[in-house]
């Protein structure tokens, strides 16, 4: 409903927040936040409008005017007014900047037109806080059946490299900015490693030498960490401080030897928080997954002859183009696991987002070995594992009862919405 506040003076009429100092000819649309969509009166007469925002939603969010001025941050249930000033006919963005939210779905166009083509003026004091239940029901379990969605593209491609002659492997990365779709029917314009997201994995043993050939088609300078991985100061990726930009349409070589096993990350350095979110990172390995053979943890036996049956690597993600998302991709675009009953897999999240992610696996124990590459003194048992930005933790599983179980992120924002399901979740599949 649309309210004109010089009809109405009613100080209740926007719940906490009193209206002393609106502006009786001001315009008053009410405007909802909730995981993850902004709805309300998105069409009003222009003048001077001031929102009445409310959080309907169970995380903090915001909103804001493009090019314009913004909430603080809103806790659940919380109100408040967001003066927008004097607005001409046209087409205006609104958001919520909480990093990973507006890639969610937290935007929407709010329209200005003439004010001889406003709609009657509707007066009311009273929001709907009744929410449609059976749409919710629906579209959660329409979400749900639609797992496992195809998409176009896969990220963390192994890339082959290479053999030069005096046995260097070298590999070749093209940084550009390319479509990918995320989930069903969502394309964005990732920033990516030969097209993919996340870029290519790279594998290398212990002692090898390694060259990567960069190639830059993106508008902006880059660079690349080798993020855990020991390399030399002037291998380091950090323009200009250990070398020069690699500036678009050039070129650049980056040559080290893979000194110790490592369980690394490569990703952009200069203007990271843009590159990395909207899809600049990938899996760097060196060695074998140290694992804790012949060891009892927390009553769980690893066998002394134990064989890993499957690697997994996962890059959680939040913000950016990309968004919530396991391997660049957001359910039900996210891949399942198939495992038979018994086998096991080395799983490592890789955490290049901008929050911590909780990773919990419905049903079997996770054996933390590893963390960011380095064998634990002590391995210990979780069903949740707290990974935060940067991190790299390594856990064994053995799945042994057949069925399809949920393994998510335990935010809950993070996996689902009321349009249902999405984000970081995925499913072991045990045959």
């Amino acid at each position: 409903m649309l309210v004109l506040v010089g009809c109405s003076p009613d100080d209740e009429l926007l719940g906490e927040v009193q209206l002393d100092d609106v502006p009786t000819d001001a315009v008053v649309p009410l405007v909802d936040l909730s995981e993850f969509a902004i709805r309300g009166d998105l069409t009003v007469p222009a003048g001077h409008v001031i929102l009445d925002v409310l959080n309907t939603g169970a995380a903090p969010h915001n909103v804001r005017l493009a090019n314009g001025p913004q909430t603080a941050d809103l806790q659940s249930g919380d109100a408040t007014l967001l003066d927008l000033g004097e607005l001409s006919p046209g087409s205006y963005e609104l958001f919520c900047d909480i990093p990973g939210h507006r890639e969610s779905g937290m935007t929407t166009t709010f329209t200005v037109v003439p004010e001889a083509d406003a709609s009657p003026t509707l007066i009311s004091t009273e929001r709907s806080d009744e929410p449609d239940w059976a749409h919710l029901d629906a579209a959660m379990l329409d979400s749900i059946r639609a797992f496992p969605a195809e998409t176009e593209g896969l990220g963390n491609v192994r890339l082959e490299p290479t053999i030069l002659p005096d046995g260097t492997k070298e590999f070749d990365l093209t940084v550009a900015i390319t479509p990918w779709e995320v989930e069903p029917g969502r394309i964005v314009d990732a920033w990516s490693y030969n097209g993919i997201v996340p870029g290519p994995e790279i594998r290398v043993d212990v002692g090898d030498k390694v060259r990567v050939n960069v190639q830059n088609d993106l508008p902006l300078g880059t660079d690349i960490h080798w993020h855990g991985i020991a390399t030399p100061n002037d291998q380091d990726g950090v323009a200009p401080i250990t070398q020069d930009l690699i500036e678009t349409g050039t070129n650049y070589t980056y040559e080290f030897v893979a000194e110790r096993a490592a369980i690394g990350m490569y990703h952009a350095h200069h203007h990271g928080q843009m590159a990395i979110p909207n899809g600049l990172f990938g899996v760097f390995t060196i060695g074998d997954i140290p694992i804790p053979r012949g060891e009892t943890v927390s009553g769980i036996e690893i066998p002394e002859d134990l064989v890993i049956d499957h690697e997994i690597p996962m890059v959680l993600n939040d913000a950016g183009v990309i968004g919530y998302s396991l391997n660049g991709k957001s359910f039900p675009a996210t891949e399942p696991y198939v495992i038979e009953s018994g086998e096991w897999a080395a799983v490592t999240y890789y955490n290049e987002g901008l929050q911590i992610h909780p990773m919990h696996l419905h049903q079997f124990p996770q054996i933390v070995v590893a963390k960011d590459g380095f064998p634990l003194d002590n391995p210990y048992v979780a069903d949740t594992v707290n990974v935060a930005p940067g991190e790299r933790y390594t856990v064994l599983i053995n799945p042994n009862l057949e069925g399809t179980w949920v393994w998510h992120c335990h935010i809950l924002t993070h996996v689902e919405r009321d349009e249902g399901m999405f984000g970081m979740v995925t499913a072991i599949v045990v045959t």
